[in-house]
């Protein structure tokens, strides 16, 4: 227990070190506000419901200890959201990695070894952000985010439908259908789920349901202790007593954990066996090819979902605040080197936790706090009564979430944005259900890269004739991005015609525009086409050493 909290101490003294040498990229601790702390203790409540399972679930998929899977959990809140860049973005263990982390610990011979590859790969991710490349964030269109969004929502109901309805073959977290060979079973299980339907189940999805529904009704929202109590907290409570009266009055209705039906944590005798869970990191082997690897590939991976996170969390926010993404990624950093050091799973940041907090009234980094706090006490002194919540409620709460992530007013709404607008996000929808989010998301862009490069096409030149008489003006700079566009243009221009080609409005002209145009002049002169050109020449990306391209203006410029 000593050499823990000694291996803690000398961490946060090292993190806040670095933090306080980068005042100037806002890479430091500090307090979130306590004004709307009822609301954020509310909201932590519901994400505490909702992660609970999900850590144990995630942790079970990778082939590590159901342990560590809480400790990621924990210093999700707990070690990381101090820093975090990001007010309503929620830190934990993802999906995600899980194929990652499986595959990992077997390459490397053990779970301890993992763990100091964990370590590494939070030191890169702080790395990382001091090279600021959280703002490649900003790249990504909002079509794809709002598609990205939809596709997890659409994920959430098709995974939870089955625990709703009693079919608890395995709870895990919906960040990702699971990748590879497995992907299919997120469509193949609800499938299945209908032909084992569970009466208690269902009463109990039910039963939640309509709670939380009516928890947004008009009557309901005027009473005002409804505020600050969550739909979610007041369905888990009922929908525990329901299955205890199941199993004194209806034994058929009964949910047990035999049948994987109910929350399962690890039960510990006291606080001393509780701490004998933690698995500390085994750093013989840090300078080991193989430990580099893993670690730049969970710095990668992580670094990647969690940017892709607040972009989404940003979107969702009421208040519309824009986040310090090369802060997060610096909190980020700090959580998975904390998270390997105590025996946790490597960290991002979590949509389907994040999604959870804005819609249960989140308003600051508190909620995510208190959500780690409320976890740790949790499994500490009431694991046994924690056992008794039916998976089946935790199910209906996911559903409401899934449900207005991907609602019908949001796809309407992207449809009468228009097809540029549209088909990047039902692609990306798509890609991102079938396969996972980073190929969705890959996928997306290049689809709102073909109709940025279509527009662009279009909006490049303008073309006027009279006669024998022709003119091409270039509105804007130019690249090979336009070269199919100036191939027709080119191309239409007739025999003994007298062209003006006009750069004026143009500051950069690229080189493979000059070699095309190069080209049709040599053309030009088998075809009687006599060519002038006007605020042309010498613009040129300026990275690049202009070369001659034979062109010889009969107009000086």
């Amino acid at each position: 227990m000593y050499g823990l909290m000694y291996r803690f101490n000398c961490v946060v003294r090292i993190l806040i070190g670095l933090s306080s040498r980068q005042r100037s990229m806002s890479l430091r601790f500090s307090l979130p506000d306590t004004r709307s702390l009822p609301r954020d203790f509310s909201a932590a409540l519901v994400v505490f419901l909702v992660a609970l399972p999900l850590c144990l679930g995630i942790a079970l998929a990778s082939g590590a200890p159901l342990f560590a899977g809480i400790v990621a959990g924990v210093i999700g809140g707990l070690g990381l959201a101090w820093f975090s860049g990001s007010e309503l973005s929620v830190s934990g263990p993802a999906a995600g990695l899980a194929v990652v982390v499986l595959s990992s610990i077997n390459q490397l011979g053990s779970f301890e070894v993992f763990l100091s590859a964990v370590v590494l790969a939070g030191v890169l991710q702080m790395g990382i952000s001091l090279l600021r490349a959280g703002t490649l964030g900003n790249y990504i269109p909002t079509s794809v985010i709002k598609g990205m969004l939809a596709a997890i929502g659409i994920t959430i109901i098709l995974k939870q439908i089955p625990h709703a309805v009693g079919f608890d073959r395995g709870f895990t977290d919906e960040e990702q259908a699971f990748a590879g060979r497995q992907w299919m079973d997120i469509f193949i299980d609800p499938v299945n789920a209908f032909s084992v339907l569970h009466p208690g189940a269902i009463t109990v999805s039910v039963v939640s349901l309509i709670i939380i529904l009516a928890w947004d009704s008009e009557p309901v929202k005027r009473m005002r202790w409804t505020g600050y109590t969550p739909a979610a907290l007041i369905a888990v409570i009922i929908a525990a007593l329901l299955n205890e009266v199941f199993q004194l009055a209806m034994p058929a209705f009964r949910l047990s954990a035999e049948r994987g039906h109910l929350v399962e944590l690890p039960v510990a005798a006291d606080i001393a066996s509780f701490f004998g869970y933690v698995t500390t990191p085994d750093f013989s082997a840090m300078w080991s090819p193989a430990v580099w690897s893993v670690a730049l590939t969970i710095a990668a991976i992580a670094s990647i979902e969690t940017l892709l996170s607040i972009e989404a969390v940003d979107k969702m926010d009421p208040m519309k605040r824009i986040s310090d993404a090369n802060r997060e990624l610096f909190a980020q950093g700090i959580g998975n080197a904390l998270s390997g050091l105590f025996g946790g799973l490597p960290v991002t940041s979590v949509i389907v936790r994040s999604s959870a907090n804005v819609f249960a009234g989140g308003r600051t980094r508190w909620s995510a706090i208190l959500h780690s706090m409320l976890l740790l006490l949790a499994v500490l002194f009431i694991p046994t009564l924690l056992n008794r919540i039916p998976l089946a409620v935790l199910a209906s709460v996911l559903l409401a979430v899934g449900y207005k992530l991907s609602s019908v007013k949001l796809i309407r709404a992207m449809l009468r944005e228009g097809i540029s607008q549209f088909v990047p996000f039902i692609v990306t929808t798509v890609m991102v259900v079938a396969t996972d989010i980073l190929l969705g998301v890959a996928i997306g862009i290049l689809a709102s890269i073909f109709f940025v490069m279509r527009a662009n096409d279009h909006a490049a030149f303008t073309v006027v004739n009279d006669g024998k008489n022709h003119l091409i003006r270039f509105n804007k700079d130019v690249s090979f991005i336009n070269k199919s566009r100036l191939k027709d243009i080119l191309r239409s221009i007739p025999d003994d015609a007298f062209l003006i080609v006009d750069g004026a409005k143009a500051l950069c002209i690229d080189h493979d525009v000059y070699e095309m145009i190069a080209e049709f002049e040599q053309a030009a002169s088998f075809r009687n086409i006599h060519i002038e050109y006007h605020n042309y020449h010498g613009k040129e990306r300026p990275w690049r050493k202009r070369r001659s391209h034979g062109i010889v203006s009969t107009t000086a410029t």
